[in-house]
């Protein structure tokens, strides 16, 4: 939701009947979720019903005025959570920690767990897989061994956005101007991103694919009301020229990001999960090229 579709300066928190529900204040938007309902469909791309967002609307409306409505919405996004087996069949209340599972022939797995606990979780990991060696082992340095991007710099010479994006590493996206200062220029005039930042996650993120890019580099598909497709030609370009794409791949590309976007938005008319999985599922998968 825009910023100004809710007259606040802060968070809420919300007891629905199923779960929390948060009003999260995030730059120039606010992330009002989530659902956390079981998912029994197919997992590579969990799609997101016109039930889900008439849910949160319902909760979070409980506690607004005016209320919001579906014309609020700028984007919409539906991920799946790992979860822990456990006694009571309410998601909302399965355990979010994690467990280290070894196989009888010596596959280490982690199950559950956060995001935000990767470190914890791979130290366990490794902990586990070391157990039975001979000789010691050095105990972790996670806690300890700084994240990419945390080098001290002169913070001056960059913009708070840039600088809460990726700390120390904005010195290396500034760098991609130099020869081309175009690179500087805005995306879009709807979203804060810069080309410089495109170029850099073609460059040096890894990203292979315009959704890559759009979704997952950057959330200019949840940031704009037409979900990137603006942005995707210019975004192709950037990345075709670093990426080595010849005009037909580019153009392939822009096309899988199109069809994707319309599947997801007509996904979100569906009134369940059922009807909305078979909608999203109807785009192709831009790294296979067939519909799954």
């Amino acid at each position: 939701m825009p910023r100004e579709s809710i007259n606040s300066t802060t968070g809420l928190i919300l007891r629905t009947e199923k779960s929390v529900l948060f009003v999260i204040p995030f730059e120039g938007h606010w992330i009002v979720g989530t659902t956390d309902t079981p998912w029994e469909l197919g997992r590579a791309h969990p799609a997101a019903s016109k039930a889900d967002i008439d849910y949160i609307l319902r909760w979070v409306n409980t506690v607004l005025s005016p209320p919001l409505t579906h014309d609020d919405i700028v984007g919409v996004f539906a991920g799946l959570r790992p979860l822990l087996a456990g006694e009571s069949d309410d998601t909302s209340r399965l355990s979010r920690e994690h467990a280290v599972l070894e196989s009888k022939n010596g596959l280490i797995s982690v199950a559950g767990g956060k995001y935000t606990t990767y470190r914890i979780m791979a130290r366990d990991a490794v902990d586990k897989a070391v157990s039975g060696f001979e000789e010691s082992v050095p105990d972790s340095r996670t806690e300890w061994t700084p994240i990419v991007g945390s080098d001290a710099i002169d913070t001056s010479q960059y913009e708070e956005r840039m600088l809460r994006r990726y700390g120390s590493l904005a010195s290396d996206v500034a760098a991609t101007t130099a020869d081309d200062p175009s690179l500087s220029e805005r995306l879009l005039d709807s979203a804060p991103y810069t080309k410089a930042e495109i170029r850099y996650a073609a460059s040096h993120e890894g990203a292979l694919h315009l959704d890559d890019v759009l979704t997952r580099r950057t959330r200019v598909s949840i940031e704009t009301r037409d979900r990137g497709t603006e942005a995707a030609p210019l975004v192709a370009t950037i990345m075709q020229d670093v990426l080595g794409w010849d005009e037909v791949t580019r153009a392939r590309e822009v096309d899988h990001y199109l069809a994707r976007v319309a599947a997801e938005v007509d996904s979100q008319e569906q009134q369940d999960d059922r009807t909305a999985d078979a909608a999203r599922m109807g785009a192709p998968d831009v790294r296979t090229g067939t519909s799954e």
